[in-house]
């Protein structure tokens, strides 16, 4: 007896066994790869259409073509850009190391990506054993970089051709870079987390785990060439109005904003300051001694009119340095 059945069922084993004609047979997997993807994005198709399900689709890298015939960008309408990542020892470039460094070199236009040209991933021995919590965000470990390095020339030809440099927060990047290859003083670089406005295009953070994951995608986190993939289809991922992301930090790149500092600024103003977003600098790396802020070319009448009535209090001649692309993110 079946304690477990519902009062009028029939127990399983009380239960008749199917007779031939009501036993109902499987197709067999089908062999053809391209044929069990098919059948699978039909039915990732069949649950996103009922409004009940949100798929995520493995990120996979797009092929590389090779370098192009420098004739192709001649007209300079098309361009080559670079997005970069690092994973290092720590936060500071100039104590820490770099362990991994990935790159993906692509073509663009004013308005999208395109190709992707050309891919770099190296591991770097630091020289160090790899602190324990570093191991766990990135998965590198002391055995996985042993006896590897990173030729500084080979990234400095890898960059060469490239119009700008794209990081997802090149405050970070830039510094770690520059100190390792000189050549990446003179590229314009741009960030892909300060000069976006995520919230704005309906994003709920800017973080790329929120990123890809809200475009549809997973990928294999915190290992350097797997960001940059990751990081272009976000940036190349349709907006709600038909543009990208891209887009806009291309437009972002060609700006010049303002780094404004409070020299001189009383010691009563500076939770004011810092609440405005200003940020201070000790003075130990050959720049003033005082409080900053980075804003862009339109906003810098706003900001010096707060300086002069709410800081100074008196119409005071400020320090402004104006930075270009080739200057932004650099170390303060």
């Amino acid at each position: 007896m079946d304690l477990f059945a519902a009062s009028g069922e029939t127990s399983k084993e009380d239960a008749p066994a199917p007779s031939a004609a009501t036993i109902v047979a499987l197709p067999a997997p089908d062999a053809n790869p391209k044929t069990r993807i098919e059948r699978r994005e039909a039915m990732a198709r069949e649950l996103e259409a009922s409004g009940d399900y949100r798929i995520l689709r493995r990120l996979t890298p797009r092929p590389t073509c090779g370098r192009p015939d420098p004739s192709n960008l001649a007209d300079g309408k098309r361009r080559l850009g670079l997005i970069l990542d690092t994973e290092t020892t720590g936060l500071d470039y100039r104590t820490d190391e770099i362990i991994e460094l990935g790159m993906v070199l692509f073509a663009y236009d004013e308005n999208s990506i395109g190709e992707v040209i050309d891919v770099f991933s190296e591991l770097r021995d630091p020289g160090r054993p790899i602190p324990p919590e570093v191991v766990r965000i990135t998965g590198i470990t002391d055995e996985m970089v042993q006896g590897h390095r990173i030729d500084p020339e080979a990234v400095a030809a890898f960059i060469e051709a490239a119009d700008c440099v794209i990081a997802h927060n090149a405050k970070f990047d830039r510094p770690f870079c520059e100190a390792f290859v000189p050549a990446f003083t003179q590229k314009r670089w741009g960030c892909s987390v300060a000069e976006i406005d995520w919230a704005g295009l309906g994003f709920e953070g800017s973080k790329l785990g929120y990123l890809i994951g809200q475009c549809g995608y997973f990928h294999n986190g915190h290992r350097a060439v797997d960001d940059c993939h990751a990081l272009l289809e976000v940036l190349d991922h349709p907006c709600a109005d038909g543009t990208t992301s891209f887009a806009r930090l291309a437009r972002a790149m060609d700006r010049r904003c303002a780094r404004i500092w409070a020299v001189g600024s009383p010691f009563e103003a500076k939770d004011t300051l810092k609440a405005r977003g200003y940020r201070w600098n000790d003075g130990s790396n050959g720049q003033p001694k005082s409080w900053w802020i980075e804003v862009d070319e339109a906003d810098f009448e706003t900001e010096e009119r707060f300086l002069t009535e709410a800081i100074y209090r008196s119409k005071t001649k400020l320090r402004v340095d104006w930075l270009t692309a080739v200057e932004r993110f650099r170390a303060a």
